[in-house]
């Protein structure tokens, strides 16, 4: 992801989250934090979803991954998470983890599908609405 990159991310956040990042957010995500590492995904030169993740240390954290809504149930969520996954492995991650909204049903498939394992439940968690967040895990340590 690039600087010039933020106002289609941010149109897509827009389309995806009731809690939208603020470009001053991802602003600081690319350039700041440094555990952050955040990539797009490309169909015919159009950036049609990302990927924020935190890697500290032996652990990886999804921070936010998203698809435009024209783009959906194609399989680029799926690309995006694999790249992820291998990104952590080669970074000789042990887990991974993420939080996501008890009533984001199509995201718990996902995740399921590249066999996290539910850990744990965050009452309230979400900020907007006070929604519960489903802790996912997944252990990745030995696959390098």
């Amino acid at each position: 992801m690039l600087i010039n990159d933020l106002d289609i991310i941010d149109a897509i956040e827009h389309e995806c989250f009731s809690d939208v990042y603020k470009q001053e957010h991802l602003l600081y995500e690319l350039e700041d934090n440094p555990c952050a590492k955040l990539a797009v995904l490309e169909i015919e030169n159009k950036i049609v979803g990302y990927i924020d993740y935190w890697i500290t240390f032996d652990s990886c954290e999804v921070v936010r991954i998203a698809v435009a809504k024209a783009y959906q149930g194609n399989g680029y969520a799926h690309q995006l998470l694999d790249y992820m996954i291998n990104q952590a492995i080669q970074e000789d991650c042990e887990t991974i983890f993420l939080e996501v909204r008890r009533s984001n049903i199509v995201a718990q498939r996902l995740y399921f599908s590249h066999d996290f394992l539910k850990l744990n439940v965050r009452k309230g968690y979400y900020s907007d609405n006070n929604e519960d967040a489903i802790v996912l895990g997944k252990a990745i340590g030995g696959l390098k």
